[in-house]
């Protein structure tokens, strides 16, 4: 024992053993002594080893569900941002506004405004051969695919507004499904029913009818699948008996415009009467549910590192056992009980270290190989073939966190036993 504690005791002055000087580098060198040295009872290994592994393993399992939750939520973004805009503007209150004539004149002249596109939204009753649903009948302009792209989701048919004199429409695939759309028989009318907004008499009608020919079938999301048709912003103003009327302008910023920026400035240009939202806003209670998803999978998951700590809690107990000889024989030598106490707090800490890096490792090496290859697939239907994925550094920082924090309440008891551990009594 001798040996052993001289290497970490070189601050001796005039015989007398200064610990107080270097408490917390003494404990640290000494658990990492304690870590690495051979222990008497193979079974002390063998417990710390399952110990390191089921941290590593549930760490890397910790980083993977955040990363696959990171991975769903960035695709069901890209998957938005084909029909939701940059910026969209609304009126305040009500529904519908009629904009002044300066008005998208002013906001296609903002700093880092590059397309604004005017819509018009209602729900109306749709009609195609037998079948009958509702859904939201959308009116464009001639710009709106260049801001959201939504031309490039078509995947029956083809995005098209106008054929010469007559009004097309491009449905969600849903809808399309809903209301068995042939698109390709250029004779069948899709029929859209609109209640009329003034008063009308017993005996007439009290729809609004218009038809247009189906035109292409869009795929985004299911929500926006399921409900909207589109058509030329005048066809739907028209039906619902408002002409200038809209709902909304739709903006396209130009790359690399700091977006609170141009909010801000969209803002500030249209005054209080408009509410505008950028991209996140526009779907925020979605995000949201999907950000608190993910938080609750990390507590649970967190829950299984807390049964893990069990085994740590055994091992440092019977490392403490095994060395008690060593402790009296520190606290004879001087160590106080706050310096035996720290030595099992690092010690702990360093199991938890080694696991918490080793899961690093494994997690990131699953990452590329499932970035790259995609090993783990979705059933055929969905919009990827593959789980996406995507590693964040804060999530790498809320694992530590948590896994170093169990660490350090699982070390607790055998810290505290250890401190109660009596020095060796001198013979006078």
């Amino acid at each position: 024992m001798s040996n052993r504690v001289g290497v970490f005791f070189l601050t001796a002055r005039e015989g007398r053993i200064i610990v107080h000087r270097t408490n917390m580098t003494l404990s640290l060198k000494i658990a990492r002594r304690y870590l690495f040295a051979k222990k008497s009872t193979n079974a002390i290994n063998i417990i710390t080893g399952i110990s390191v592994t089921g941290i590593a393993i549930g760490t890397a399992a910790l980083v993977l569900v955040l990363s696959v939750f990171n991975g769903f939520e960035d695709l069901i973004i890209g998957l938005f941002s084909n029909f939701n805009p940059d910026v969209k503007v609304t009126a305040a209150v009500g529904k519908t506004f009629v904009p002044e004539d300066e008005q998208l004149a002013r906001l296609r002249a903002l700093p880092g405004v590059a397309l604004v596109s005017e819509t018009l939204e209602e729900v109306a009753f749709f009609e195609y051969r037998e079948s009958q649903d509702f859904g939201i009948l959308k009116g464009v302009d001639s710009f709106y695919h260049r801001v959201n792209g939504i031309d490039l989701t078509i995947f029956e048919g083809r995005y098209l507004l106008r054929d010469g004199g007559r009004s097309m429409a491009v449905l969600g695939g849903g809808m399309r499904n809903k209301l068995q759309v042939n698109i390709e028989d250029p004779f069948e009318t899709l029929n859209v029913y609109m209640a009329k907004r003034e008063n009308v008499g017993a005996m007439e009608s009290q729809f609004k009818k218009r038809f247009a020919y189906p035109a292409g079938s869009f795929k985004i999301q299911q929500d926006f699948d399921n409900q909207y048709v589109l058509v030329p912003l005048d066809f739907a103003q028209d039906l619902v008996g408002a002409p200038g009327e809209l709902s909304a302008f739709e903006i396209k910023l130009l790359p690399g415009t700091e977006l609170k920026t141009a909010v801000s400035a969209v803002q500030n240009n249209l005054g209080p009467g408009f509410t505008v939202r950028d991209r996140y806003q526009q779907d925020e209670a979605f995000l949201k549910l999907m950000n608190l998803e993910k938080w609750m999978s990390f507590a649970i998951l967190s829950l299984t590192l807390v049964l893990v700590a069990f085994n740590m809690i055994g091992s440092l107990w019977m490392i403490v056992l095994e060395k008690k000889g060593d402790i009296a024989i520190l606290k004879s030598m001087g160590a106080t009980d706050d310096t035996v106490r720290n030595i099992f707090l690092y010690e702990g800490l360093l199991l938890c270290l080694l696991g918490l890096v080793t899961g690093f490792i494994l997690a990131i090496a699953l990452y590329f190989v499932q970035k790259t290859y995609g090993i783990l697939a979705i059933p055929d239907g969905f919009v990827v073939s593959a789980y996406p994925i995507s590693m964040r550094l804060p999530d790498l920082f809320a694992v530590a966190a948590i896994v170093l924090l169990i660490g350090l309440v699982a070390s607790l008891p055998a810290a505290l036993r250890a401190k109660r551990i009596q020095a060796l009594m001198r013979e006078e």
